[in-house]
């Protein structure tokens, strides 16, 4: 008796995180009103560089990320004035959990339990609205590490984790992997190769049609990489140089198929 209630119990339970997470899906790839994102703030070494950056922060300085996809929205039709609102959050003082190296499926499910647990109970503030996406960004002082740890951002939950430094100089490459795992909570793949992180193709290239295709001019956001030729591969600096590729608009639902 009692195990055929534990039973019940538990598929009531999944059912319930099914149908949330069916109902996020649909708010927010409708684009029917603007997109709430909260960046929240965290020292990831506790470096008083990483300290000082953190607290010279200014919602001004994620707004390169919203005239990037208010561009590139209205590009594909939206009609909303802003699709997006980067909202900029006081500092945390707990670091979210880390995804151990080559955890398998059953580590990065783990994984991602404690990440939501982790989010429900460090993004909520006293006077800040609550936010419908939550990007975690851990800075690093860039004098002790030559690159940052992968950055994640996951669709069931809808947040994600991003690494940056605390560099003025690395404000627009951070745009940049902000913009990429934000993309990644509203449903858009990587389009780079996972071995190499050469952009693929067509897919990964922001005009695939291009005659003659080399060099891109820009780089596809989900890629990462602007194909200089079929061996080069370039960073660009800030967002001004990256578009929302015709796949990723589809995955997002800027376009229909």
């Amino acid at each position: 008796m009692w195990k055929t209630v534990r039973i019940l119990i538990l598929l009531l339970i999944l059912a319930v995180v099914a149908g949330q997470q069916l109902m996020d899906r649909f708010r927010t790839q409708s684009w029917k009103e603007t997109l709430w994102v909260g960046v929240y703030p965290l020292n990831a070494d506790g470096s008083q560089t990483a300290q000082r950056y953190i607290e010279a922060l200014k919602p001004q300085d994620f707004a390169d990320i919203e005239a990037f996809l208010t561009r590139e929205g209205h590009r594909y039709g939206l009609t909303l004035e802003t699709p997006v609102h980067i909202e900029l959050y006081p500092q945390g003082d707990t670091l979210p959990p880390v995804l151990p190296p080559d955890p398998g499926t059953p580590g990065i499910a783990w994984w991602s339990l404690k990440l939501r647990w982790f989010a429900w109970r460090h993004s909520h503030f006293a006077g800040h609205a609550p936010s419908r996406i939550r990007i975690f960004v851990l800075y690093h002082d860039p004098s002790t590490l030559e690159r940052v740890p992968d950055s994640h951002g996951l669709q069931k939950g809808l947040m994600g984790v991003v690494h940056a430094y605390a560099d003025d100089a690395m404000t627009g490459s951070n745009g940049m992997v902000i913009a990429h795992e934000f993309l990644h909570t509203v449903g858009a793949s990587d389009k780079y190769d996972l071995g190499d992180g050469a952009p693929l193709y067509p897919q990964g290239y922001a005009n695939p049609d291009q005659r003659p295709l080399y060099p891109q001019e820009e780089a596809e956001i989900m890629a990462g990489r602007r194909a200089v030729s079929a061996t080069e591969f370039e960073i660009p600096k800030n967002l001004r140089h990256v578009v929302v590729g015709p796949a990723t608009a589809l995955e997002i639902r800027w376009t229909q198929p």
